[in-house]
């Protein structure tokens, strides 16, 4: 069954674009294991869409529409593991390419990074792309390949202006890849704002249940050579999600807008809340007036800003490890977008990487914003 082109997204999440088991009727579309696929005595494919697991799966291609359509994209794919999906993306390109990176964004992109493009003798230029002149002038000097920002971005929460950077780098010839896993396809689309592919790890809020490693790419362009090298590679290399992963992936997706509406309403109570304590220095939320990045943020983000935060404590590392240590509601652990919230001493998990030892970052999940202010209110003390 297929649904028409101008429903909303939380009617797409819902009805999984439309994917029922229609041998059984049942409204859940069923998963299949198998990694083989029948031919007839004729040598024939019994059903020509499947071949082999490693590229054909039903189950894969359901979830894959359902994010392309909530992406407004016109082809998505699915990876093992966000990371999977940055090294599909980046092995596109030719050893000497040069990339512009944003800088300060998700450690294990920006590590993979600089130990892939050493070993391919790459031009790696760290930037900070929520600055646009700098961003426009990295480009102009270096004349990238791909450009790569992260918006927002973690743990910074740093904003991109996407329209910007996509002039930018299609000024200087290159790709524009966004990293929009902090804000979830219901939240911002960066292919309308220019972007030619957009990029998640799908294992934070779209798959929201904090069981499932996952990672996605989306283009409005699969025709395009890069697209087709990403395809071949995902194939070639075997980057694959296995079909429980997909089935699990698709129903958390079947929710992802009433939680991600929850969550960000949740976070904007949250941040106020921290913005106005008496220990706390700072609070790193778009959606706070104060923030650097607000107004790009309510321009290209709609419906709220997320559940991502960070915090700043007065004091050092030792009142920061207090205040975790003393929460209760907030689980200790690293990852965001679930549904249950997270609180992490960042320094702590990376501690080579200029990040403040009084910085906590927090994921806030569905649980009552009342509830979560109260424990950190008995944290902070």
């Amino acid at each position: 069954m297929s649904l028409p082109n101008d429903i909303k997204p939380s009617t797409i999440a819902a009805q999984a674009a439309g994917a029922v088991d229609l041998p059984s009727g049942g409204v859940v579309p069923p998963v299949q294991p198998s990694t083989t696929f029948l031919r007839d005595e004729s040598y024939a494919l019994i059903n020509p869409d499947n071949i082999y697991s490693r590229d054909n799966s039903d189950i894969v291609r359901i979830a894959e529409t359902v994010l392309a359509r909530l992406e407004r994209a016109e082809e998505a794919l699915l990876f093992p593991s966000g990371m999977a999906a940055i090294a599909a993306l980046f092995r596109t390109l030719p050893n000497g390419a040069s990339i512009v990176v944003q800088s300060g964004i998700y450690w294990g992109t920006v590590k993979w990074l600089r130990d892939f493009s050493a070993r391919r003798g790459m031009a790696l230029h760290e930037v900070d792309a929520a600055d646009p002149t700098a961003l426009e002038q990295a480009c102009i000097d270096h004349t990238p390949s791909m450009v790569l920002v992260e918006t927002p971005s973690n743990p910074w929460l740093k904003t991109v202006d996407i329209a910007h950077a996509a002039e930018c780098a299609h000024k200087a010839g290159a790709v524009l890849a966004v990293d929009s896993t902090a804000a979830t396809p219901v939240l911002q689309q960066p292919l309308e704002l220019g972007a030619d592919i957009v990029m998640h790890s799908a294992t934070k809020a779209i798959n929201g249940h904090s069981d499932v490693l996952a990672g996605a790419l989306a283009t409005r362009a699969p025709a395009a050579q890069i697209w087709t090298d990403i395809k071949a590679d995902r194939h070639d290399a075997g980057a694959v999600i296995g079909p429980f992963e997909a089935w699990l992936l698709l129903r958390g997706m079947r929710t992802l807008p009433l939680r991600v509406e929850r969550m960000s309403a949740s976070a904007m109570k949250i941040a106020e809340y921290l913005a106005a304590h008496d220990w706390v220095e700072d609070v790193l939320y778009p959606g706070l007036p104060s923030h650097p990045g607000h107004d790009i943020s309510a321009r290209q983000m709609s419906g709220g800003f997320g559940s991502l935060m960070s915090f700043l404590v007065k004091g050092g590392g030792a009142e920061a490890l207090a205040v975790v240590g003393r929460l209760n509601l907030f689980h200790r652990a690293t990852s965001l977008g679930g549904v249950e919230s997270l609180v992490e001493h960042r320094h702590t998990i990376e501690p080579h990487t200029g990040i403040p030892e009084n910085l906590i970052r927090l994921s806030v999940g569905i649980e009552d914003a009342g509830d979560l202010i109260a424990d950190l209110k008995q944290a902070l003390g």
